[in-house]
């Protein structure tokens, strides 16, 4: 079976990859080690790789032993809920850290094993990566920046599928994070299920070799 490697595996939108790819692909959930990442591995017969994305420079002896890979799905990410006058140089910091310099590190590494797969790169982005979200400046700028990341990457890879997911608002622990600070109560229904999203973007990783799907707007009904 052809290989997946997502990040940010061990819940929310990141198992639910793993959930929908498991059928076709041989899967590596990437992310720091924990129990609930380990759930996810045992339950559905995958391997866990322990990846930190604000470590960049521990990549290159754990992603060594790959030397092919069909399907690179960047989902992990940090989000710290404030407008511009309410951040800080820290919060932009670590944002930028994880959600940008981290995954165009790995991606980097990752990068002959992908050429040798033709494979495809999927990076799950956000609303926020098209349209500012109030509330959320930091991760508005690291989206726009990823956005630009993807856009490069398929211009100078020719050979890849790349692909940028722009989902809306997500049933997930980072939207109850977000709800709380907007000083409202959560309820699930009003958003994206992690299920809806995560069959979605198998549809683009499954899609028959001639198609290139680019990109993936997603909003709730």
């Amino acid at each position: 079976m052809p290989t997946a490697m997502i990040t940010g595996a061990s819940g929310g939108l990141g198992s639910a990859l793993a959930d929908v790819l498991a059928p076709t692909h041989t899967l590596f959930l990437a992310s720091r080690p924990s129990s609930r990442l380990d759930a996810v591995a045992e339950r559905l017969g995958a391997t866990t790789w322990p990846i930190d994305l604000a470590d960049p420079g521990s990549f290159e002896a754990v992603v060594e032993p790959i030397v092919e890979l069909d399907v690179l799905i960047h989902n992990a990410g940090v989000a710290y809920p404030g407008r511009v006058a309410e951040s800080s140089v820290d919060e932009w910091r670590s944002t930028m850290a994880v959600n940008v310099v981290g995954t165009v590190a790995l991606t980097l590494e990752l990068l002959p094993a992908l050429r040798s797969a033709a494979g495809h790169v999927v990076f799950i982005n956000s609303g926020a990566g098209i349209n500012a979200s109030p509330g959320l400046a930091s991760y508005t700028a690291s989206k726009f920046a990823l956005r630009g990341f993807a856009d490069s990457l398929r211009a100078d890879e020719p050979s890849l599928r790349v692909t940028s997911v722009h989902p809306g608002r997500i049933a997930t622990a980072m939207q109850e994070d977000l709800v709380a600070y907007e000083g409202r109560d959560y309820n699930p229904d009003e958003f994206l299920s992690p299920q809806t999203v995560a069959q979605l973007t198998a549809d683009a990783i499954n899609a028959p070799p001639d198609a290139h799907v680019r990109e993936i707007v997603i909003r709730p009904r």
